[in-house]
């Protein structure tokens, strides 16, 4: 059967390619109707395909090893609003492209819930996407002409949801902050964006980071995270 597992490779149906002396035999010993046999192995290859785009969107996502949201401490910081976290996790946001943008002291939980909340998008079906602002920039000022540059925004561009970090660390000059907001601009009303910055001042102040952006966010504290 070399020849029938070639064709089915050459149709991209891999399971029933790898696992075709088994679908035989186990057609064979439960006298499957031609009909039981197609469905056995539309119902596999869809699994298996659906399998298959999950892992990518992991690895293309970069998330890394972060905690689940079961682990997070809900007793610190104290007073923390878990409906208000619970809110972005149901990813209701992206369905009008909405931001969330997340300003706290170090160590309150902002990487936790941005990675979460990113994890649950790849399980939703999303394409997403984290990164630094710093390997953002570096990326599109590698780019060696004008339409090379464009060709790289416009990646950075469809990812359905960006999770960008380190913005607060980071002081803009003009080309840089340029970078930045035609990333954001493209995105802007049609992709969503999880922004967390380690930044002890205001959600609004987080607005004059990108020169000209927006960020509607919802300027309610959480235990010293502002959403």
């Amino acid at each position: 059967m070399s020849n029938l597992r070639d064709d089915l490779l050459e149709l991209g149906l891999s399971y029933t390619a790898s696992e075709l002396d088994d679908i035989v035999a186990r057609a064979q010993k439960g006298r499957w109707s031609p009909t039981q046999i197609l469905e056995h192995i539309a119902q596999r290859e869809l699994a298996e395909r659906s399998q298959r785009s999950l892992e990518r969107r992991l690895r293309r996502g970069k998330l890394g090893v972060f905690k689940p949201i079961a682990d997070f401490d809900w007793g610190w910081p104290k007073q923390i609003d878990r409906h208000l976290v619970e809110s972005a996790l149901s990813l209701d946001f992206l369905e009008h492209a909405g931001n969330v943008v997340l300003v706290a002291a170090q160590g309150l939980g902002k990487t936790m819930i941005a990675k979460n909340i990113a994890h649950r998008a790849v399980l939703a079906g999303h394409a997403v996407r984290f990164t630094t602002a710093s390997e953002l920039l570096l990326d599109l000022a590698a780019q060696d002409s004008p339409r090379a540059l464009d060709r790289r925004i416009n990646y950075w561009s469809r990812i359905k949801l960006l999770v960008l970090d380190e913005i607060g660390y980071l002081s803009y000059d003009n080309r840089n902050a340029d970078l930045l907001f035609q990333v954001v601009s493209r995105r802007y009303e049609t992709k969503s964006i999880v922004l967390y910055v380690t930044w002890n001042q205001p959600p609004r102040r987080v607005e004059r980071l990108i020169r000209g952006g927006s960020w509607p966010v919802d300027r309610r504290r959480s235990g010293g995270i502002a959403f």
